[in-house]
């Protein structure tokens, strides 16, 4: 199978790497040899084992190439990238991609046009890097109704969390230690302010819920808020904060929705820690399988690049739907508003050292129906006459907490603007 590959970064270089060292056990589990025979990049990067004389400097002309079975595509971005993947899917070429944003943005068009010209577009390595959550969905639990996946899909956000829950460390902190390692980009609005996990989600819920990508339905909240004193008294009641992707079916639509959240502490998915992604999928036969592993790099992501290569060179693809379900089958479905959502909430207020602060406090839940679980007030932590009062409520539509927490605001004894954490109590569902 002769495959034209597009971008020689981290992955790029990658794919060529694992493609060369196992090259005869590659070969042997597709029936055939893969062999990159054109490598295309704005700039041209010395990487072992690539020949130069198939090295071009022009990205789009590889999708014009005849001898070109499959363009991989790995330059990323939206703009250029989305030109290659037409182009070579209108000269009746494949596409294999580890582009989670083009295909969020563009990819009920793009599914549609390689549908009309009978290719595939694969895509294992734009979820989760080398974990294969997408063929799981699409495969795996292809005999399941599949009611909930909840994931932390992203390893910028989850490093940051997970030292800030180490070491006590403000967010900024970590995120410039994230940046010098390499885990963060300079500029690292997509990770840390869930953009990037949104567009994973997406993608996961068409496969799961067997509808078109919704990633502009999908609510997005960051990290960059939280604060080590939620994350520390968040632990004190038994909960590990997350930065997760959840979507979940309801008679009444399906939730998607990014946020930080709290995950009780026996679960499988409060100890995974660093850059380490995982996924936790609810289905009615199986029940709840979890899907652990490295979400990016550049070895774990050609791994799932190799892996469709692979299933391309078996069989052209086509016999397994691309998300799943057959294109023309896919249905629309009625996206919640954030405000129609149901969870449970961690609440932490800062008030005056003064009678009837609680009381008043829990008047105002009162009277949206809302029920305390647990409530702790910090004297101890007492400062400039401020204490801390942080509550766990039981589950309310996020339209009553909103008034509630509007109207504490305007509470002469409470100082600045209260903080929240969704409960990620879908998990709690599923203890057992």
């Amino acid at each position: 199978m002769r495959i034209g590959l597009c971008g020689l970064g981290t992955v790029g270089k990658a794919v060529i790497n694992v493609l060369q060292r196992n090259a005869d056990l590659i070969a042997h589990r597709a029936g055939r040899p893969l062999s990159i025979i054109n490598c295309a990049s704005r700039r041209y990067y010395e990487t072992d084992g690539l020949d130069p004389d198939i090295f071009s400097g022009d990205v789009l002309a590889s999708a014009d190439r005849d001898d070109v079975d499959v363009i991989v595509e790995l330059i990323g971005g939206t703009t250029t990238a989305y030109e290659l993947v037409r182009r070579a899917i209108t000269n009746g070429k494949h596409v294999v991609t580890a582009n989670k944003a083009l295909l969020a943005e563009h990819g009920n068009e793009l599914f549609d046009l390689a549908r009309e010209h009978g290719v595939v577009i694969a895509f294992e390595a734009a979820v989760a890097g080398g974990i294969p959550i997408i063929k799981a969905l699409r495969e795996g639990l292809a005999g399941n109704r599949i009611d909930a996946i909840a994931g932390i899909i992203n390893g910028t956000g989850n490093f940051i969390l997970t030292e800030m829950q180490r070491e006590g460390s403000d967010f900024f902190d970590v995120l410039a230690e994230a940046q010098a390692r390499g885990y963060a980009e300079a500029d690292p609005t997509f990770d840390v302010e869930g953009i990037d996990a949104a567009h994973k989600l997406a993608l996961m819920a068409s496969i799961a819920f067997g509808m078109p990508l919704a990633f502009e339905r999908t609510y997005t909240e960051g990290i960059s808020r939280l604060t080590p004193f939620d994350i520390q008294h968040a632990a004190q009641l038994g909960y590990i904060v997350k930065h997760l992707g959840i979507a979940r079916r309801h008679e009444g639509g399906v939730e998607l929705r990014v946020h930080p959240a709290l995950v009780p502490d026996w679960h499988l998915l409060a100890r995974i820690d660093g850059v380490l992604n995982a996924v936790v999928v609810h289905a009615d036969a199986v029940g709840q399988t979890l899907y652990c592993g490295a979400g990016a790099g550049g070895e774990a992501t050609a791994s799932a690049v190799i892996a469709d290569l692979v299933d391309l060179a078996r069989h052209d693809g086509t016999s397994t739907p691309m998300l799943g379900t057959l294109l023309s089958k896919l249905t629309d479905q009625h996206c919640l508003d954030i405000n129609d959502v149901e969870s449970a909430f961690y609440i932490r207020l800062f008030a005056r050292d003064e009678p009837g602060v609680l009381a008043s406090v829990a008047t105002i839940l009162s009277n949206e129906g809302i029920n305390i679980e647990s409530i702790m007030q910090k004297e101890s932590d007492e400062q400039n006459g401020l204490i801390p009062i942080v509550l766990l409520t039981h589950r309310v539509q996020e339209s009553r907490m909103n008034k509630a927490l509007a109207s504490m605001a305007d509470l002469d004894q409470i100082i600045g603007e209260p903080v929240r954490i969704r409960v990620a109590d879908l998990l709690l569902d599923h203890r057992n």
